[in-house]
């Protein structure tokens, strides 16, 4: 196996164990750098040590992690299609297309803190790439948002997670878009939310092909770096690929990569969900 391989092996069996590679990390006493450049291939021959360690995490035998059987399939089950336009793998976005929260989040901060919800918004997307590129902790997130709207203490992953309201009609379509197609999260996000919206059932937690978050990449959409990964773990044709999202600068970004792409209209989820249906019918051929 060459390193490309065992990294995506690694990478595999990471996602299949329901780990983010910081939690894997913290687990194999590992650095981050050296976990995600093992999993792109970047790292050549990593020690035995370093293997065995990831194993461990993983509750895995070393030959269980690097052999054939290292892994069960992901979908037996599955007849995988292509549609009319040639799309083999489908990325959503989450915010803003699986879940809406901002506007919630922020009126419920400026209630309770009294604070003009325009300066908490303000003071929000001031940090939120930083935080969206793992750049801040969780806590470092906090303080800043804090000292920006005055206030002596917030938690953000609590007012997040209590506002964030699942898109119905989309999970639905994740759902049967998993049935026929690859399928992938493409997501700007803090570090650790994406894991805790799977338990709440605001993102399905199904076995998504490829998890592509933000925060453990340190890039963010629409920067090129993000979309050249999603294009690598996606291992098709950028032509082959579809991606929804509710940004647009995002969207352009994508297409003019090669990718397929639609606009999702959170104001209209079960128009937008009628073009995206109408896109992934499959090709007879």
């Amino acid at each position: 196996m060459d390193e490309r391989g065992l990294g995506k092996q690694l990478q595999l069996a990471r996602q299949a164990a329901g780990l983010t590679q910081q939690a894997l990390c913290q687990r194999a006493n590992l650095s981050f750098s050296t976990l995600t450049k093992i999993e792109r291939g970047a790292i050549k021959s990593p020690s035995i040590f370093t293997i065995q360690a990831i194993a461990g995490a993983l509750n895995m035998g070393l030959d269980q992690l690097i052999g054939n059987s290292a892994l069960p399939a992901k979908s037996t089950n599955r007849l995988l299609k292509t549609t009319k336009s040639g799309v083999k793998f489908v990325y959503f976005d989450v915010n803003g297309v699986l879940i809406r929260f901002y506007q919630r989040a922020f009126g419920r901060i400026a209630e309770e803190n009294n604070v003009p919800s325009d300066v908490v918004e303000t003071a929000f997307w001031h940090f939120n790439d930083a935080a969206c590129r793992g750049e801040f902790t969780a806590d470092d997130f906090n303080n800043a948002l804090a000292e920006r709207i005055g206030v002596n203490s917030i938690n953000w992953a609590e007012y997040y997670l209590q506002a964030a309201e699942k898109i119905n009609e989309m999970h639905d379509l994740v759902r049967w878009t998993a049935e026929h197609y690859q399928i992938g999260l493409l997501t700007n996000i803090m570090p650790g939310l994406l894991e805790e919206l799977k338990k709440l059932d605001k993102v399905p937690a199904i076995a998504y092909d490829v998890t592509v978050d933000s925060s453990e990449l340190g890039t963010i959409k629409p920067e090129a770096d993000i979309y050249a990964v999603a294009e690598d773990r996606a291992n098709v044709n950028p032509s082959e690929i579809l991606f929804i999202d509710d940004t647009k600068a995002n969207l352009t970004a994508a297409e003019a990569r090669g990718w397929h792409v639609l606009w999702f209209d959170y104001g209209r989820p079960a128009e937008s969900v009628a073009e995206i249906r109408k896109a992934l019918e499959p090709s007879t051929d």
